[in-house]
């Protein structure tokens, strides 16, 4: 469930042609800054992210950011990954936790035989609710060391279970029911069973948390797993899914043209407008038949 902060109620004054004004309470979901900050083994720490994010699942959100961007590459090197901000209650010497929970810094430190590129790092990040790209500071950033998918083959899936994919993911957001104004991304085993799913406001961020979750369980590279995201298909989007070794992603909306280019170049299957039963294969059609079967 997503903590409080991630809803913010307000009073909406709702005009209608036909109709008389109404005032209403209405609740929007909460995007407000996560700076993303890199325990170095030296002691010394690193500013190396400003994200808008919906609160709620932070430390998957870093985790996985930092795994997807390639600054790390397992969970073995994170050491702890912790919110910033503990401060002394007044008039206690007790710390206060719950507002460290709130806070908009978190940190994650590195295990202490890690070696971190500080050149790589001195690019400057800044990523938006709404694209994660265009903060970059060139094109080469975007190489991130992703591999290609080895098996152009494996998973196979057929058109029921793709078309079931939106409707099992949009009966677990909770927070787009009420607000109507989040993200998703979904990971999906390829029994049709839901894994997991993460809501934010920007859509690579839920990916990242998606990511994040399963880098902290120990469970990369998801080479057997279905991705499904809401929304269209950015260049990043494949790349995040990639570096995380997941061979289909679907989406409710339409690819980009460099979106499609790269998914085809590492063998991953791009599926879209996937919606009213039916969809669109861009690449990797090996891995969709018209009928379900499993992978041997």
């Amino acid at each position: 469930m997503k903590p409080a902060s991630a809803i913010f109620e307000t009073t909406v004054r709702r005009v209608e042609t036909e109709s008389d004004e109404t005032e209403f309470a209405d609740v929007l979901a909460v995007e407000e800054p996560l700076e993303i900050r890199l325990g170095l083994p030296n002691g010394t720490h690193k500013a190396i992210s400003i994200t808008m994010r919906t609160p709620g699942d932070d430390a998957e959100l870093a985790a996985g950011f930092l795994f997807t961007e390639g600054i790390i590459k397992s969970r073995e090197q994170i050491n702890q990954v912790r919110h910033c901000g503990l401060k002394i209650r007044k008039n206690s010497n007790a710390l206060d936790r719950a507002a460290a929970l709130n806070s908009n810094t978190i940190r994650v430190d590195l295990a202490r035989d890690v070696v971190v590129d500080l050149d790589r790092l001195n690019r400057h990040f800044y990523t938006s609710s709404s694209c994660g790209v265009c903060g970059k500071s060139s094109i080469e950033a975007l190489n991130t060391g992703a591999k290609r998918i080895p098996d152009p083959t494996r998973p196979v899936i057929g058109p029921e279970f793709i078309n079931s994919l939106p409707a099992t993911v949009r009966r677990e957001q909770e927070t787009f029911d009420q607000t109507g104004g989040l993200h998703a991304s979904a990971l999906f085993n390829q029994d049709g069973s839901l894994d997991i799913v993460r809501e934010d406001v920007g859509r690579h961020n839920a990916l990242d948390k998606v990511v994040g979750a399963k880098l902290l369980e120990g469970k990369l590279p998801l080479s057997e797993n279905i991705l499904l995201v809401s929304g269209r298909t950015s260049f990043e989007l494949v790349q995040k899914a990639l570096m995380a070794g997941i061979p289909i992603l679907a989406a409710v909306g339409a690819p980009s043209s460099l979106a499609v280019e790269l998914a085809r170049e590492f063998g991953m299957t791009l599926i879209g407008f996937v919606r009213d039963d039916r969809f669109n294969v861009y690449c990797g059609g090996l891995r969709v038949v018209k009928k379900d079967r499993s992978s041997k």
